[in-house]
């Protein structure tokens, strides 16, 4: 749980960085990429990491510019990265602006249950950690380069002149 918002901020541009990062790597044709068929392809994931920018916050009460939940996907990789890369930044200014430290201890509802704000924020960044984990996986299927987040991926292992660690 968060404590401060100044935390989260500095957390906050580290994650958004990263997941730029990774969907950066992206290619229009890698969005059809499922682990089976009916099952959330790359685009469908990384295009609900945009919409939850919008959609947790606003339910704990941050209004946050940027697509609805029923928004429909954009149909390439740079439009999907472009609108995360703008959402993320309105929601780090949302958090400055409408929240502060005081509250982040204040208990709200949050999806049939009760959150402490800070929670909210810390669960944001698990979320969207949980699901870059999973474009990871599809990436490495479509023959994608992963890049490092919390460490080197194995292609920057090798790019140091290093075997990838086990």
């Amino acid at each position: 749980m968060y404590r401060t918002i100044a935390d989260f901020t500095q957390d906050w541009d580290y994650e958004r960085g990263m997941t730029r990062k990774l969907l950066d790597n992206l290619t229009d044709s890698s969005l059809a990429q499922t682990v089976r068929p009916g099952g959330r392809s790359i685009g469908r994931l990384a295009w609900h990491l945009v919409l939850t920018l919008v959609e947790m916050p606003g339910e704990a009460g941050i209004k946050v510019d940027g697509p609805h939940v029923s928004a429909e996907m954009p149909g390439t990789a740079a439009a999907i990265a472009a609108q995360y890369s703008e959402t993320a930044a309105r929601l780090g200014q949302a958090v400055i602006d409408q929240w502060t430290d005081a509250e982040l201890a204040d208990e709200i509802p949050m999806y049939g249950d009760t959150w402490k704000k800070g929670s909210v924020l810390h669960i944001l960044i698990t979320h969207e950690a949980h699901h870059r984990g999973q474009i990871t996986v599809l990436m490495r299927q479509a023959g994608l380069q992963v890049p490092g987040i919390y460490g080197p991926a194995e292609e920057e292992w090798a790019a140091m002149g290093m075997p990838p660690q086990e």
